[in-house]
């Protein structure tokens, strides 16, 4: 990145020391754009964005359960220059050794790193952010989280109406903390009230900005788009970096968000989920990223649902195909790395002659396969828009309302597409089937083995089951009771009443009488005790 100062030989710096000078820097779309610092002052905010962060404009999202280091690192390779780790709580940091050391997990290319914490109490942040600042290079207060259990630990989103309470959260990570604070928030529906949000964050000390440009009711199937209307009047109103998140599906739309809202770079989450390539600007076959992320899983280790849920986004495309549901069965079972790699080389085996061009794809599935990208690639998920949801939630209303009235007139079978009433699975037949899909999906592991109960066969009836290695085939308190009356041993329930019964015999026959000498000793030793008593 290249910077100038704009001359301005009419002004004397030493008269005017805190005169504003523009700088202009050139942007990744070749945009050209003017901001402004204190002339002859290098402040610690503009030292962190250029120095420290390198100037990033492709950013990788903090993301639960998918932003390991694994993950990071795939990213980079593919042209993430910032990334953020996973979501993590601060006093479950502060308190939990082993949550602290999977959440800092990181090597030295993974850098520039920033941690995010949520929270809602300034000392326990405070705690963890001390923690963690030898490991990273800033610390990020997530108030961007609209789930539901954001709501019930009150953190992330709805904290962003408590602003005395961001106020000392912010302000006391700045003054403690040697490194830079930064925030990720969502936007009001207001955007006056969002830019008074952000300046009341920048006034507190936080040197970055990442602004989601939905609220926090845009969550699941009412997304929707995200407003780079509002991200581009909170960049006017600041005087720190601010990146921009939302509506990021490929690296044209990076051009575009840097063009209208004027940001300092871009964040993708979603987007980079479902194509790790997307900052290349391609769409490489699925398996070939899959592949290359079990590569580092087995090089850095991670929890396997995190893989699993990293691989369904991935083939997500390959698996809402019909002829695929075997291997998408096979993907929710496995779970070993070898599982995972065996699942991306039967996907490749099927499509590899499609992407070759050694054979011809016809779609004959989706009638509303009209993308150019074909399924077997790496490209965005299209969400359906909350119109399109809400209508399909009133026709399936509708629809129920009509064969729940069929019902009631006894015409199911005749005009209604729903199963007679005999058909109709009842609750305990719904749990057997669920039973019965965990009990196959356990028996499918890796060794796993189902144990057998056998009854206790002591001759008076005895509800217990059978030790697995009990010699005369009974429960432990029966077996004690056998070996007590039989003086005998069972190895399997560690019951040994024979051989201490003869290591006490043996011990009682060994041992010698007491010497004279040692009688008087013992005898004199009590009388210089009764001595000093008296």
């Amino acid at each position: 990145m290249l910077y100038y100062i704009a001359e301005e030989p009419a002004l004397n710096l030493h008269t005017y020391p805190n005169t504003i000078f523009p700088i202009w820097h050139n942007k990744i779309d070749n945009t050209i754009k003017n901001y402004y610092c204190l002339k002859g002052v290098y402040s610690m905010k503009d030292e962190f964005w250029t120095k420290t962060l390198r100037s990033p404009h492709l950013v990788v999202a903090p993301m639960v359960d998918a932003s390991e280091l694994a993950w990071r690192l795939l990213s980079r390779r593919h042209g993430a220059q910032l990334c953020y780790t996973p979501m993590l709580h601060s006093l479950i940091f502060s308190s939990n050794e082993r949550y602290r050391r999977e959440g800092l997990a990181s090597v030295p290319e993974d850098r520039p790193l920033i941690v995010q914490f949520c929270g809602n109490d300034a000392d326990s942040m405070l705690k963890a952010a001390l923690l963690a600042q030898p490991y990273c290079d800033a610390i990020d207060i997530n108030l961007g989280c609209p789930q539901a259990i954001a709501k019930r630990g009150r953190y992330g989103a709805f904290l962003q109406d408590d602003w005395p309470l961001l106020t000392k959260i912010v302000s006391t990570l700045n003054e403690y903390l040697s490194i830079p604070v930064t925030c990720k928030i969502r936007v009001y529906e207001d955007i006056r009230q969002t830019v008074e949000y952000a300046k009341m964050l920048e006034s507190a000390g936080c040197h970055m900005l990442t602004v989601h440009g939905r609220t926090k009711e845009q969550k699941g199937p009412l997304t929707g788009l995200a407003s780079w209307e509002h991200i581009k009047a909170v960049k006017e109103s600041v005087s720190i970096p601010v990146l921009a998140n939302g509506n990021i599906q490929c690296l044209q739309d990076v051009y575009r968000c840097m063009e209208v809202t004027n940001c300092d770079g871009v964040m993708s989450a979603e987007g980079n989920l479902y194509n790790p390539a997307i900052f290349e600007s391609r769409y490489p076959p699925a398996w070939e990223m899959a592949l290359e992320y079990l590569d580092l899983v087995e090089e850095h280790p991670c929890p396997l649902s995190y893989v699993r849920g990293h691989l369904f986004k991935i083939f997500h495309h390959i698996l809402c195909l019909p002829d695929n549901k075997d291997v998408r069965t096979e993907l929710a079972n496995k779970s070993t790395i070898e599982d995972f790699r065996n699942v991306a080389r039967t996907i490749q085996q099927r499509f590899e002659p499609f992407h070759n061009g050694s054979e011809v794809w016809i779609n004959g599935y989706c009638d509303n396969y009209d993308l150019v990208l074909p399924p077997w690639v790496c490209k965005p998920y299209e969400r359906p828009s909350p119109e399109e949801h809400l209508k399909k939630l009133i026709e399936l209303q509708n629809k129920a309302k009509e064969e729940r009235k069929d019902m009631k007139d006894g015409l199911v079978g005749e005009t209604s597409a729903k199963r007679p009433r005999e058909e109709i699975i009842t609750v305990k037949d719904r749990s057997a089937k669920k039973k019965y899909k965990k009990l196959t999906k356990f028996a499918e592991k890796a060794n796993a083995v189902r144990r057998i109960v056998v009854i206790c066969s002591a001759e008076v009836s005895c509800p217990n089951p059978m030790g697995l290695k009990c010699e005369f085939k009974l429960c432990k308190t029966c077996c004690r009771g056998k070996c007590y009356e039989e003086n005998a041993d069972c190895p399997g329930h560690g019951i040994l009443i024979k051989t201490r019964r003869e290591r006490a015999k043996l011990f009682s026959e060994n041992k010698k009488p007491s010497q004279p000498e040692d009688d008087f000793r013992e005898s004199q030793i009590t009388d210089e005790i009764l001595i000093k008593v008296v």
